[in-house]
């Protein structure tokens, strides 16, 4: 069982959603993403989402777009994102590590021997956001062979016959993308993501992660309630440069971020932590 199912398995016994934050590897500095990472995780992050920068990000918002043109203008390249990681590995051994970016820097090295290091290095999942399932049937098993799940983007505008491919080919989780738009984007609307999470569960038994438009504790304990896994990304990188411009340390302003969203979550799902406390009894 990997990393990832792992810890899925854990949370649904415990009646909780996953906390996925994303951070830009390199941003706010080259160095300051291995210590921003274990913060996270002690104010309650169950997995984490390493961006990979790059300079063409299509499905990028604002914040994230200039945070991967931070991150790239102080030299950080796919190599410095794998060595993040094995950094990361050295004092947890346990929490999951996603990378999510685009196809293009994994072609450069060669997705054999990115493959090959991202498992070397304690990577658990991929996120290609420009590598569609009809372009993934060699890389997604090259993945699984390694022990690494491909991960997969769905949409409100996904079609049907796209959705089953996509249950048929990934594995770790599927990422719903909450709104038309790019990273960053308000506007989310609970109820219909609910109701989409409920027709895309028919083409896959995988745990559902819903990120875009997850902004503060509110949105995400409302998204916490029905989904298996809530992601936030451009919030957090937006507060993250902030604090460092403001001479404040980004791994202490990671975890103050991150705990009313860990307290909100929990609290949104209580009701039924309750239940299943009074039922082992």
């Amino acid at each position: 069982m990997s990393r990832i199912e792992t810890r899925f398995a854990h949370l649904r016994e415990a009646g909780r959603a996953a906390l996925v934050p994303y951070v830009m590897t390199g941003d706010p500095s080259p160095d300051s993403t291995v210590a921003i990472m274990h913060a996270l995780v002690s104010a309650g992050a169950d997995m984490v989402e390493l961006g990979m920068p790059f300079s063409d990000p299509v499905a990028d918002g604002a914040v994230i777009q200039a945070a991967g043109e931070r991150a790239l203008a102080a030299g950080q390249r796919l190599e410095d994102t794998l060595q993040a990681v094995r950094q990361f590995r050295d004092r947890d051994g346990e929490t999951p590590v996603i990378l999510m970016g685009y196809l293009n820097p994994v072609e450069i090295m060669g997705s054999e021997r990115f493959v090959a290091a991202a498992a070397e290095a304690g990577v658990d999942g991929v996120l290609l956001v420009d590598s569609p399932p009809e372009e993934s049937a060699e890389l997604a098993p090259r993945l699984r062979e390694a022990g690494l799940d491909m991960i997969f983007l769905v949409a409100p505008t996904t079609s049907e016959a796209r959705r089953a491919r996509i249950g048929q080919l990934a594995s770790g989780f599927v990422y719903y993308v909450s709104l038309k738009g790019v990273t960053g984007a308000g506007g989310l609307d609970a109820a219909a993501v609910a109701g989409s999470l409920d027709g895309l569960r028919r083409h896959t038994d995988l745990p559902l992660g819903v990120g875009f438009g997850i902004r503060d504790a509110q949105t995400a304990a409302a998204v916490g309630q029905f989904a298996d896994a809530v992601i936030i990304g451009s919030s957090l990188v937006a507060r993250l440069h902030e604090a460092a411009r403001n001479g404040q340390d980004p791994a202490e302003a990671a975890g103050e971020f991150m705990r009313p969203l860990r307290e909100a979550i929990d609290g949104a799902r209580g009701a039924d932590i309750a239940k299943k406390e009074m039922a082992q009894q």
